[in-house]
């Protein structure tokens, strides 16, 4: 995990460097150019649950990252440890991403690519995988409604295999600082390995830059193995 926080660290210098550049003053105008604006993140979770299953054993994981906005584009990255069950040596993944956030119609849009990659992996593992993203989200009254696909032609773990997750999701604020979301979803393999997942939760703003959320995560392939089963999870998050 040292390495892998390493590498999201040099990430982090090179966006801030990336932005100073972007900020010279230009010659011909003596005005400041508009560089993009960069944010990092990290923090603590009880158990790390990707799409309804744990990736460290039901165990305690940490996580940081970086991301760097340009009017509607975006990219980022960030990192986050694993456990896998009957691996003893892949020990953090990192994840890398980019896209574009334009608005339609009241709809606001989400176009991009996610590559995920995993530090230690066994040889010939082939966990590393890239999925491409289309999600929209919509404010309706007090609440934020959206959906999101996302498509894979080679997913974690396999030879070829073709995976789709597709998800519902809403939000609501019903006081200040606190937030109730849930989602439900769906993962699809050409291999039948298919589930369904779904989660419901409360977030609490503690400052500006804190943030608690508290989940209860499931699916309904409990016969898939401990990893699929039902959970409660808390994170802490600072953004700054």
């Amino acid at each position: 995990m040292r390495k892998t926080l390493s590498t999201v660290v040099c990430i982090a210098a090179f966006g801030m460097c990336g932005a100073a550049s972007a900020q010279d003053t230009d010659p011909d105008t003596t005005r400041a150019r508009s560089g993009p604006s960069i944010s990092f993140n990290a923090g603590v979770s009880s158990d790390y649950v990707f799409r309804g299953v744990s990736q460290t054993k039901g165990d305690p994981a940490v996580f940081i990252g970086v991301d760097a906005t340009q009017g509607r584009f975006y990219a980022g990255a960030s990192a986050t440890t694993v456990d896998f069950v009957g691996d003893k040596d892949t020990d953090a993944e990192i994840d890398l991403y980019a896209g574009v956030r334009p608005e339609f119609r009241g709809f606001n849009l989400d176009l991009g690519v996610v590559s995920y990659l995993y530090v230690g992996q066994p040889g010939g593992a082939d966990y590393n995988y890239v999925e491409l993203k289309a999600a929209a989200s919509r404010a309706v009254g007090p609440a934020t409604l959206g959906a999101a696909v996302y498509w894979s032609p080679d997913f974690f773990g396999s030879t070829e295999d073709q995976a789709t997750y597709a998800e519902v999701n809403g939000a609501v604020s019903p006081a200040d600082r606190w937030t109730v979301s849930a989602a439900l979803g769906r993962q699809w393999l050409s291999s039948d390995l298919d589930y369904t997942t779904w989660n419901l939760g409360v977030g609490y703003t503690l400052t500006p830059h804190l943030a608690l959320d508290v989940r209860y995560y499931d699916t309904d392939q409990h016969d898939f193995g401990s990893p699929y089963g039902a959970r409660a999870v808390a994170s802490l998050k600072a953004i700054f």
